[in-house]
């Protein structure tokens, strides 16, 4: 998809997605609530930009699959926010929808012209997660962090304690952006540099305590690496087992707290702690929501209103959050913690269909596009990094929902995993994130001529 080209000596149009990356590193208030921060208006700001760029070049904005993809969404958000509870938590409910899945993820399909201004965003989410993983490091040496079994040693990050899975997702959409670019088939100096970034990141991640982020992570690497070819998967799985083999055996890595967490993900049906209980119930509440309401859901942001009539006594009241600079409070219980369950819940069948039919589109139009890539060699990088953030999302979203300031991160990764994905379908575009480069070489040759 191309937008006019660039006015000489004018900036990129990416910039502006760029600057929501790194509003991301901002420290967050002592004790807020981990919901909008000024990410979001950035992102609002940067829809604006593109809207305006879209009515100056009169172009038709977005491709036909696009439109279909990001379109449906719409239509079932805002029957969903019709059955709301209120107007107010409709409104609210569809204007962060529609952000979220929509509206910033169109922007970075527009925005992102060409493999180059890819890897920039790639590379910039990279850096991002390195930043919160630096921090997050720190937190957990010095025990600065959140609480975690009486003691202030999980790595949160500049989220705080109100948004505990914010660094974690933060550092394994990092990680998996640098596995993909490491993997592709660059320079040997910016491979190794990715593939160093990648095994740094995973310190960070391992001290988040985050169970759900660590099987997503694992599981889209794995998928990466598969897709990279049979070869350098077995290769890179040696390194890694060489690799953990040494910082466990050899310098003793891994603190009993971690280990137990660990251990504790192959106890989830056996003994499951109360975090594993509060879920299995929210999500036993949220089948039962659907079940009553299965077309259209009990309305947006209805979860919690409905919860309590539909779980059972073994939910807790909430979960307790203290530390990295937060005090002690009680946090209420208000989804389940599963993206595909609460547009279940809230959505019924006809929103479950459009948002996940659209993400399960998108990894389907990714992965027909790497066969082309690895025979060529060019934009395989790309490739494997948009493919591996729709993996890890679409993972991680049965562990997760959206909430919090790391929320718009998301919306950012979706963008970018559609650029790759859906470029090719363009009118007079490039496939798969070609459109720049092909420019830039017609612009060559006709120079030469």
């Amino acid at each position: 998809m191309r937008l006019a080209p660039p006015r000489a000596g004018s900036p990129p149009p990416v910039l502006p997605v760029l600057a929501v990356v790194a509003l991301l590193a901002l420290p967050l208030g002592p004790g807020g609530e981990g919901g909008a921060g000024p990410a979001d208006a950035a992102s609002a700001l940067v829809v604006l930009y593109c809207a305006v760029r879209v009515v100056r070049d009169r172009r038709r904005p977005l491709p036909r699959t696009a439109a279909v993809v990001f379109g449906l969404p719409v239509a079932a958000v805002a029957l969903a926010a019709l059955g709301a509870v209120s107007p107010g938590a409709g409104i609210t409910g569809f204007g962060r929808y529609v952000q979220v899945f929509v509206l910033v993820p169109a922007v970075v399909l527009l925005l992102v012209r060409d493999r180059r201004d890819f890897r920039l965003l790639a590379w910039s989410i990279v850096a991002l997660a390195g930043w919160q993983g630096a921090v997050g490091v720190h937190q957990y040496v010095t025990g600065t962090g959140a609480s975690y079994q009486g003691e202030a040693v999980r790595a949160v990050g500049t989220f705080g304690a109100q948004d505990v899975m914010g660094m974690a997702t933060v550092v394994s959409l990092g990680l998996v952006c640098a596995v993909g670019l490491a993997l592709g088939r660059g320079s040997v100096r910016h491979r190794a540099v990715a593939a160093g970034c990648a095994l740094l990141l995973v310190v960070p991640l391992a001290m988040s305590f985050s169970r759900g982020a660590w099987i997503a992570t694992a599981l889209t690497c794995a998928a990466q690496l598969l897709l990279a070819g049979l070869r350098r998967a077995l290769r890179a799985g040696a390194a890694v087992v060489a690799a953990g083999v040494v910082l466990v055996g050899g310098f003793g890595v891994g603190t009993a707290q971690l280990q137990e967490r660990i251990s504790s993900i192959t106890q989830v049906t056996a003994a499951p702690d109360q975090s594993v209980t509060d879920r299995y119930t929210m999500w036993a509440a949220a089948v039962g929501m659907w079940r009553e309401h299965p077309l259209t859901g009990v309305g947006l942001k209805g979860f919690p209103e409905y919860r309590d009539s539909h779980a059972s006594l073994a939910l807790s009241s909430g979960s307790d959050t203290e530390g990295a600079g937060a005090e002690f409070r009680r946090q209420p219980l208000l989804s389940p913690h599963n993206m595909y369950l609460l547009v279940l819940a809230e959505q019924g069948l006809l929103g479950l269909l459009a948002l996940a039919g659209g993400w399960l589109a998108l990894l389907v139009c990714a992965l027909r596009g790497l066969p082309k890539a690895r025979r060529s060699g060019r934009g395989l990088d790309c490739g494997l990094v948009a493919c591996g953030l729709l993996v890890w999302l679409l993972t991680d979203f049965a562990y997760a929902d959206i909430g919090g300031s790391s929320t718009v991160l998301t919306a950012l990764c979706l963008g970018l995993a559609a650029r790759w994905a859906l470029a090719g379908d363009s009118p007079g575009g490039a496939a798969h994130g070609d459109t720049g480069d092909a420019a830039a070489r017609t612009a060559e040759g006709a120079g030469a001529r």
